[in-house]
């Protein structure tokens, strides 16, 4: 039998425990990317009153993507049923019977059972979540009926539920709107819109309203791990200004 010199195993044990050493510098690597990727710095409030509606109104200033943006966020009074938890097993009910409302006005994502609320979150979006999304690249969200299309773990944003944008109605838009000279003969409907958490300890972004998204819907990170738990692929979703 062929014996195996000894210096193999303590190259081994070598390289096992070089790897142990550098896993807390490539989890902070990861960790610095999740930070960094598209993260609003240097927030300023400049402005915050509420309107005769009973609206808030906020004017914000932050740095994206080395632009300096002003942002003015209209948060509807209709936020009250933001935090409604019913006490009820998702194991137990009938998932076709779940569906979504995703308000831009009030900020916010309602799980329906049936016509009864269970649940209420805040949400933003893009930097004008009053405009429907018409092109690949206007950060702006879709509006109308969807379906969940894909969910799964998100390395960047915790978790991830894929809207099926762009639809049949979507592209007819879309083509009218090339036909029109309202977009570029060039542009592209683009894709990727769903729902998604926030880069670890982003809630106050989540909170104040702040529209740094490229057209998805972020939610809370604990928000949005609950709410996976309620959909699934087909989950009904409807988007309104």
């Amino acid at each position: 039998m062929k014996k195996i010199p000894h210096c193999v195993y303590p190259l081994q044990s070598f390289l096992l425990l070089l790897f142990i050493a550098l896993m807390p510098i490539i989890s902070t690597a990861q960790v610095q990317q999740i930070k960094d990727y598209d993260r609003p710095t240097n927030l300023k409030v400049t402005k915050e009153y509420v309107d005769e509606k009973g609206n808030t109104i906020r004017e914000v200033q932050y740095t994206q993507r080395s632009i300096r943006v002003t942002e003015t966020i209209v948060i509807s009074k209709a936020m009250s049923a933001v935090g409604v938890k019913v006490a009820i097993n998702p194991d137990t009910i009938i998932r076709d019977s779940i569906w979504l409302l995703i308000n831009k006005s009030s900020y916010s994502v309602h799980v329906y059972y049936k016509k009864k609320l269970i649940r209420g979150y805040k949400a933003v979006f893009g930097p004008q979540p009053q405009m429907n999304k018409c092109m690949e690249g206007d950060r702006c969200t879709p509006e109308g009926w969807y379906k969940i299309a894909d969910k799964r773990n998100s390395s960047k944003y915790n978790k991830f539920m894929l809207l099926n944008y762009p639809n049949e109605k979507n592209q007819e838009a879309f083509k009218k709107l090339k036909e029109a000279g309202k977009i570029p003969k060039d542009a592209r409907i683009g894709g990727d819109v769903g729902i998604h958490g926030i880069w670890p300890r982003g809630d106050d972004m989540i909170e104040m309203g702040i529209g740094w998204t490229d057209g998805c819907i972020a939610l809370k990170n604990a928000d949005v791990d609950d709410l996976f738990k309620w959909v699934n692929v087909g989950t009904r979703v409807f988007i309104k200004k």
